[in-house]
């Protein structure tokens, strides 16, 4: 019967090509948490109406979302951070109109089950379990659905469950391409290597903590007192409490570094530099400089998955880390969680419970 239908699809026109496709699910609109203007909060709207996710090029997959992951960069974005150079990445040409966005679903981490593929995908089929990080210029996973490039995800692991799998994607994404990329780290250069990570506790920071420690680095990290068994316990050799005064005082008792990543920000770039090696080709990463700016560089870039979350969890065995979880009708609950910041690790939402398809 796949065959026959496949057979039949490539004789038909596009739109009629899409009608067919979404016989599965009978409809041609999803709920999402959507925001029609930038904003608190406040902006967020539950539409039970939003557009069903259309295959407009060969290459593309209409995934099935189980779970999505939040981020620091959900909240940004919400408030309009990136807005016009994302515009321009949406609208190369300046073709449409401003606020042609929205309404604009947020999320960039999601783990779901393929239910259509595009003509050219090879490397997938229907119902393959896969998770992703979705590019900043694109629809969110705060959906039923999403449309994504089919080199924009990957197989999700099999001992990951959804909720777990989509607490990864998007800082694996982000810590692999700062310390890899960026860095000049991998397995075979960081034995015996200081590396300290401001802000530890977070998505990024657990991921990376686990990722320089499988690799054998040295690794210090920033965090209130209450998380540094947490940390501790993900691998970090030495914690330093920053609620208890100026943290660079402590930092700057301490040997040098080779590297630091700053997930903080604010006045760290004063001080930071202090803090590394001198004449060794020492690096300070950090990943408040304005993420949409330095996409190439720090950012998402396309098929970023397949070398980061995919190589480092399968090969290094790292440990989802989830904070909490939260239905989908609690999306604005979710995103003023991680809007407080103080982090223990990621917030996933849960858009679909068990291993139901349809």
């Amino acid at each position: 019967m796949a065959v026959h239908r496949r057979l039949f699809r490539r004789h038909i026109s596009p739109l009629a090509f899409r009608f067919l496709q979404t016989s599965s699910c009978c409809r041609n609109v999803m709920p999402a948490w959507v925001i029609d203007k930038y904003g608190g909060n406040d902006v967020l709207r539950l539409s039970k109406n939003a557009s069903f996710p259309v295959i407009s090029y060969p290459n593309e997959v209409i995934v099935k979302v189980f779970a999505a992951g939040l981020n620091p960069i959900d909240v940004s974005m919400r408030g309009g951070y990136g807005a016009a150079t994302l515009s321009m990445k949406r609208d190369p040409l300046n073709i449409n109109q401003t606020g042609m966005e929205f309404p604009l679903t947020l999320g960039r981490d999601v783990s779901g089950v393929i239910m259509e593929c595009g003509l050219d995908v090879k490397y997938f089929r229907e119902r393959d379990e896969v998770w992703a990080a979705i590019p900043p210029w694109k629809q969110g996973s705060l959906a039923e659905f999403v449309v994504l490039s089919a080199n924009e995800v990957s197989l999700k692991p099999k001992s990951l469950s959804h909720t777990e799998a989509a607490a990864i994607p998007y800082v694996a994404t982000t810590a692999w391409s700062a310390l890899v990329n960026t860095g000049g780290l991998n397995k075979d250069n960081c034995a015996n290597k200081r590396i300290l990570i401001l802000g530890g506790s977070g998505g990024v920071g657990t991921f990376a903590i686990q990722m320089l420690k499988a690799w054998g680095a040295h690794v210090t990290v920033t965090c209130a007192q209450n998380a540094e068994r947490f940390v501790r316990e993900l691998g970090a050799d030495h914690v330093v409490d920053y609620t208890t005064g100026p943290v660079e005082v402590p930092l700057a008792a301490l040997e040098k570094f080779d590297l630091v990543l700053d997930n903080i920000g604010g006045d760290t770039e004063r001080w930071a530099l202090n803090l590394l090696k001198p004449w060794s080709g020492a690096k300070y990463v950090t990943l408040v400089t304005p993420f949409l700016q330095n996409t190439d560089t720090l950012g998402v870039a396309d098929g970023m998955l397949q070398t980061a979350a995919t190589v480092t969890s399968k090969a290094l065995k790292i440990h989802a880390v989830v904070e909490e979880t939260f239905s989908f009708a609690q999306v604005p609950q979710a995103l003023e969680k991680v809007e407080k910041g103080h982090a223990r690790g990621k917030t996933v939402v849960q858009i679909k419970k068990g291993t139901d398809y349809v």
